[in-house]
């Protein structure tokens, strides 16, 4: 039983079945917004905060590497940081700070965001299909460990 529920969880399907391969990073499209507009792309991450503007809303987002099952990796060095776009107003409860997701989109252009002291471009996705993670992802139970001794959940 065990070993059959390592491999199913080994075998998660990705979120997005026929999303292309990954042509960038946050970073790289950054670093060139204009050679990748209109490129479709699936990243993931951290939700920083949410901006309702007059005809749409902006969830900002700390990007992280995805996993086969296109999960967010929170224990890996971050990507970038980047903008969903979605029109309309967007209900900020529903897109709360803390909260992961992914992301299926295109790259619509950039905007210059001033972070501490510095100014950064962030990629902006709009046309996005989100898929929220759950609320304790990625603390869900999934995660398995054996051994002897104390341990100390945090």
């Amino acid at each position: 039983v065990l070993i059959t529920a390592l491999v199913l969880a080994g075998c998660a399907a990705p979120v997005f079945k026929d999303a292309p391969p990954a042509v960038a990073t946050p970073l790289d499209v950054a670093a060139g917004p204009e050679r990748y507009h209109d490129a479709d792309v699936v990243w993931g991450g951290k939700i920083l905060g949410v901006r309702n503007r007059a005809e749409s809303t902006e969830v900002e987002i700390v990007a992280y590497p995805l996993d086969r099952a296109q999960r967010p990796d929170p224990g890996a060095q971050t990507l970038g940081r980047f903008v969903i776009s979605l029109p309309g107003f967007v209900e900020p409860l529903d897109y709360p700070p803390g909260r992961y997701l992914t992301m299926q989109g295109r790259i619509a252009g950039a905007q210059t965001a001033h972070i501490d002291e510095r100014d950064v471009v962030l990629p902006i996705v709009a046309n996005a299909n989100v898929h929220l993670w759950p609320v304790n992802f990625p603390y869900d139970g999934s995660h398995w460990s054996f051994g002897v001794g104390v341990g100390v959940v945090h």
